[in-house]
């Protein structure tokens, strides 16, 4: 086989085994992703039921105006606990699992700065009475609270992330270089485009990476290439005898 198909021919099956996998992660990601949802669904039912129960509690601390918002604590723990809730029927009911994950980062990161803003004014245990009806201490009830909201931060936005920049790359194909073997990385409204390859300097259409396989005429084995190498002459990989790469009958 001669230097530049022997090139090519690596860089094909590199490129269709980043593929293969690729297909694999998607659908791990996509089961990830239910996953995630699925449990940050079932956490904020949770604590939204707890917060409503929270606000049925008879406490006088209940009573207190919040010096954040001006409204009685019993009250904005009731409204939370009704968001809490919906959030979580979003994210096990339906299948708008970013929208939940949006919405679940949001109450998660306005519900740590209320704390950190409560802190600052010397509500060290401030969530501590919302789940009375527990039986939990105060500084128990507290931490729970805290970082369940930090864990469905985190974890929401990681997931927003990452598929805001797989859309993003799925936007893109990857070929070889018919010349050098190089990989050329391309957005895919430029398909059928003409250009220089970043490599060799030589001009080089853009396209789809199409499979095809044949037989060798001579060992028979199995040979795949690109649909646009249809025609030319190559070294058997398997034998190195010469042949012309053609449509499989």
């Amino acid at each position: 086989m001669n230097k530049r198909a022997m090139k090519n021919s690596i860089a094909i099956r590199s490129i269709a085994a980043k593929d293969f996998l690729r297909s694999g992660l998607v659908a791990t990601r996509g089961h990830s992703v239910d996953s995630f949802a699925h449990f940050a669904g079932g956490l904020l039912f949770f604590i939204g039921v707890a917060e409503i129960l929270g606000a049925l509690n008879q406490s006088q601390v209940l009573g207190l105006a919040d010096p954040i918002f001006g409204i009685s604590f019993r009250h904005l723990m009731l409204m939370t606990g009704i968001v809490q809730l919906a959030i979580a029927l979003v994210l096990l009911f339906t299948n708008w699992r970013i929208l939940g994950l949006g919405l679940a980062a949001w109450i998660s990161a306005n519900f740590l700065a209320f704390r950190i803003g409560l802190w600052s004014m010397g509500w060290h245990h401030s969530s501590g009475f919302m789940v009375h009806p527990l039986g939990l201490s105060m500084t128990a009830t507290d931490v729970i609270f805290s970082l369940s909201s930090v864990f469905l931060l985190v974890g929401s936005v990681a997931i927003l992330w990452h598929e805001r920049w797989t859309a993003q790359a799925a936007n893109f194909l990857k070929m070889p270089c018919p010349s050098c073997g190089g990989h050329i990385r391309f957005a895919i409204q430029n398909l059928g485009q003409i250009i220089s390859c970043p490599h060799c300097q030589k001009e080089t259409t853009l396209r789809k990476l199409d499979l095809l396989k044949m037989t060798c005429f001579f060992c028979k084995e199995h040979i795949e290439f690109p649909v646009h190498a249809l025609g030319q002459k190559i070294s058997c990989p398997h034998c190195n005898r010469g042949i012309t790469l053609m449509e499989p009958a």
